[in-house]
């Protein structure tokens, strides 16, 4: 189980834009928002018992070292780019499709 140390805010800026701010610690999270609990339910082990903020969706994993927070509004566009995302599918040739029909 690896260790977060950095806990990321992701929200939008005034223009649209994606904001990142990244911190070494939970603590200036905790001045900016309300703790209303830890998790304790994460198929990640590694994000049991990191704060749940009142207005942020997480903490959500992100590589081996970071945890995610979102504001609301990014988690529900990042979701739903990704369940409209294209997944390509791969097609067997025909020719191959034959030679294991001929082969079994």
């Amino acid at each position: 189980m690896s260790k977060k140390d950095v806990y990321r805010i992701v929200s939008r800026s005034s223009d649209g834009s994606l904001r990142i701010r990244d911190f070494p610690t939970p603590e200036p999270l905790l001045e900016m928002h309300t703790q209303i609990g830890v998790d304790d339910s994460s198929a990640d082990l590694a994000l049991r018992g990191m704060p749940v903020f009142r207005g942020l969706i997480g903490p959500l994993p992100e590589g081996k070292n970071i945890v995610r927070y979102e504001s609301p509004e990014v988690f529900e566009a990042v979701t739903k780019d990704w369940s409209h995302a294209k997944t390509k599918r791969r097609r067997r040739s025909s020719a191959t499709t034959e030679r294991q029909q001929t082969q079994a």
